[in-house]
């Protein structure tokens, strides 16, 4: 069983404008550096990704996966792991926790749990998850605040 990382972030947006650009998966390339495609391969009836394939390369980790998502009714909360194992991965799961702050701003709370193919020691497994939340949450703040 792979241990959970959770690290929060706060951005000056709502949390429906948080939402709509974690939601929407074919600009990823856009704004995610380690994104290099993706594919929205299943939709719910309403529109949002069920199942997204991606390609990551980020230097010394290439992977393709792809990833099963959940949505909150109301896109509090966005979840997803990881449909069958990948070169990279045996196991993912994720979710974004948004919360409206009384300012106006969100609070994004990410949490990524990921068991690799390869082995790796604890301290740099933790270190390498610690980047990637980094990132991530540094990278969906900047492209929300940069109102695209």
């Amino acid at each position: 069983m792979a241990d959970t990382s959770t690290q929060s972030i706060v951005i000056d947006a709502t949390p429906d404008r948080v939402a709509a650009v974690i939601a929407d998966f074919a600009r990823y390339p856009e704004w995610v550096a380690a994104v290099k495609s993706v594919e929205v391969v299943e939709e719910y009836e309403d529109g949002y990704a069920s199942q997204v394939r991606f390609a990551l390369d980020s230097g010394p980790v290439s992977d393709e996966y792809t990833l099963q998502y959940e949505y909150a009714e109301d896109l509090s909360r966005i979840e997803w792991s990881l449909v069958a194992p990948s070169k990279m991965q045996k196991q993912q799961d994720g979710s974004y926790d948004i919360t409206a702050n009384p300012d106006g701003t969100s609070t994004v709370t990410y949490s990524l749990s990921v068991e690799l193919a390869i082995g790796m020691l604890g301290m740099f497994k933790r270190k390498a998850e610690k980047m990637i939340m980094d990132t991530a949450l540094k990278e969906l703040k900047r492209r929300v605040e940069a109102g695209s």
